[in-house]
């Protein structure tokens, strides 16, 4: 089933999160006005897959279930899916101006795809099929899968550049 913003929403007031931002704990997440313009770009990913105009670009279906979907819990199965992809994320960047915050966990479920299967053909392993119970769980209840982009402090052999 896919979510609603609001039922996203909900699901996050629901968590009993321990949360600390700049050094202070965060009581209340959802309307903390630090974090709340992040939850309201996500938010608009799952909105906007409710709109019939843009369903061919929000969603898609699943490969698995056979079932209407969120494109953020797809796995690219053709062309068109990464043509979608890409106006989707332009979709998103017009109507939120920011980052969606979805785009990194979305690609971390497609290289997961592909390297638990590549792994299991070549070691035996049974990663596979442990991942696509996994993506069906995602699929089914429309999580968020996030990743985390880290930024290097660059080359620490050199000294950092003068204020001056």
């Amino acid at each position: 089933m896919m979510m609603t913003s609001e039922q996203y929403e909900a699901s996050l007031r629901k968590l009993n999160l321990t949360v600390y931002l700049a050094g202070k704990r965060v009581e209340n997440v959802v309307d903390h006005p630090m974090i709340r313009p992040s939850m309201n770009a996500v938010a608009k990913t799952y909105e906007l897959a409710h709109q019939s105009e843009f369903e061919s670009i929000m969603t898609a279906v699943s490969h698995l279930t056979g079932e209407k979907i969120n494109r953020f819990t797809h796995i690219h199965q053709s062309v068109e899916d990464l043509i979608n992809k890409t106006k989707m994320g332009r979709l998103l960047g017009a109507h939120t101006g920011c980052c969606f915050q979805r785009c990194v966990g979305m690609d971390a479920l497609n290289a997961l795809s592909i390297v638990t299967y590549d792994m299991d053909r070549k070691f035996g392993t049974g990663y596979y099929p442990r991942f696509l119970k996994y993506l069906a769980y995602v699929q089914e209840k429309d999580l968020t899968c996030d990743g985390a982009m880290t930024d290097p402090k660059g080359d620490r052999s050199r000294p950092p550049p003068s204020s001056g």
